[in-house]
């Protein structure tokens, strides 16, 4: 009761107000890292280049404008939340930090929100709140990348090339709900990137029929590296501030809430916000980080965009189910791929698999170690490979392939646990 009453201190507004810190603290370091001259014109090649994968926004509009896009978009978010009178839940800030992460490297002021416009017209037809289908709508927005391309179609006037982007984001906003909701049946749970798994099926349809109007995208590698110490002082100082404010606001109390947090299984659907309160959910934020973000340069990779994205996505979604215990075997399952297999792991691809494939925690929280490592090792190929159906259009291309991976190795694994699965019909023959 105690705990409870505590969380209940804080109000609905400044619980809003706190998550606010983290676009805001990124928008104080954009103004400071690059002169306030470049920030505009950085902002209109944010908008005019094309940014399907892998397009680091540090190279194309600076460090400052990115985090200024990221952040007026985070805020936005959090905004259009708060106006619908919703309640502040672990998916809250999940969907504020993957808006903020992924408006690092493919999201940005315009292309976002024909996708949202069309599953607020989803919400209309079928006469339900749009607060029911906001969090979709911004986990979709992993496929602006396809409306940048139909607006790159040059050999057509500008007009319809918008009203064009514009049709095409709102089907796709429209047909996300529905879909998102039946995939989630095929892994149940067991990834975490749910509507990444729905985004990759849409963007392969969406981009072949593009391409069977001859519209094609070539391969795109665009990644800053030499500025880790920078960002290893920023987002230390931000992570290391999560933790102490948690321990300072919590106390001793707060290490018994984020013991819990490490034994779940941390399946889709799971928030720790309302499981274990605040404080426990701001640390195992903190904690997972600083973890990711030291993981990466340990093993030689770069701090930049997409990265930096990446480990917010690790952030944000350790308030609804990542937590060191199951994210830990599935890195390491990748660290072996990198290993054994054709690839470096400090590749940009591969770095990318690295963090994201922990889409597939809840597979080590509830079979351990070894399922942890072998989902790791199988996301790795797949992740790298299977991008090449959609061409790069889909963000969350780690999403797609981590529910594949789900699909495939979940009912292996069950039926190898519990020889008895078939008897019982929890296996199809």
């Amino acid at each position: 009761m105690g705990k409870a009453q505590k969380e209940k201190t804080m109000s609905r507004k400044a619980k809003f107000r706190l998550l606010a810190l983290i676009p805001i603290y990124f928008i104080a370091a954009g103004l400071v890292v690059q002169p306030i001259g470049e920030i505009g014109p950085g902002l209109i090649r944010l908008i005019m280049e094309p940014d399907f994968l892998i397009t680091d926004y540090f190279v194309i509009g600076g460090i400052g404008a990115a985090f200024i896009n990221a952040g007026v978009l985070s805020l936005i978010s959090i905004w259009i939340i708060y106006k619908l009178k919703m309640d502040m839940t672990g998916h809250t800030i999940t969907s504020v930090c993957l808006m903020f992460g992924f408006s690092l490297f493919g999201k940005n002021f315009l292309n976002i929100w024909a996708i949202l416009m069309g599953v607020f017209f989803y919400a209309k037809y079928h006469k339900t709140p749009v607060a029911r289908y906001i969090y979709v709508g911004f986990y979709g927005t992993s496929l602006s990348p396809i409306l940048t391309q139909v607006m790159q179609i040059w050999h057509l006037p500008l007009p319809l090339r918008f009203l064009l982007s514009l049709a095409v984001g709102c089907v796709i906003g429209f047909v996300l709900p529905s879909l998102a909701t039946h995939v989630h049946y095929a892994h149940k749970g067991y990834s975490l990137y749910n509507v990444g798994f729905a985004a990759g099926i849409i963007a392969t349809v969406v981009v072949s029929v593009l391409k069977s109007f001859g519209i094609t995208t070539e391969s795109r590698l665009i990644w800053s590296s030499g500025n880790d110490l920078m960002f290893l002082i920023m987002l230390s100082v931000l992570f290391g501030g999560m933790m102490a404010g948690a321990v300072f606001y919590k106390g001793k109390e707060l290490f018994s809430s984020y013991r819990k947090i490490l034994k779940s299984y941390g399946l889709s659907g799971t928030d720790y916000l309302k499981e274990e309160g605040g404080a426990a959910t701001i640390f195992n934020m903190g904690v997972n980080g600083l973890f990711a973000t030291c993981f990466v340069l340990a093993v030689g990779g770069d701090l930049n965009g997409p990265t930096i994205g990446s480990i917010f996505t690790i952030v944000g979604f350790s308030a609804t189910g990542k937590n060191l215990r199951n994210i830990l075997p599935i890195m390491l399952g990748v660290c072996l791929g990198g290993i054994m297999k054709t690839w470096n792991i400090y590749d940009p691809s591969a770095i990318l698999a690295l963090l994201l494939s922990t889409t597939l925690a809840p597979i080590a929280g509830e079979f351990g170690w070894i399922a942890g490592i072998l989902a790791g090792f199988l996301h790795s190929s797949v992740a790298l490979n299977v991008g090449i159906v959609y061409g790069g259009m889909n963000l969350y291309n780690n999403g797609f392939a981590g529910g594949i991976v789900a699909i495939f190795l979940v009912p292996v694994i069950q039926s190898i646990r519990d020889r008895r699965a078939r008897a019982k019909g929890g296996i199809s023959l």
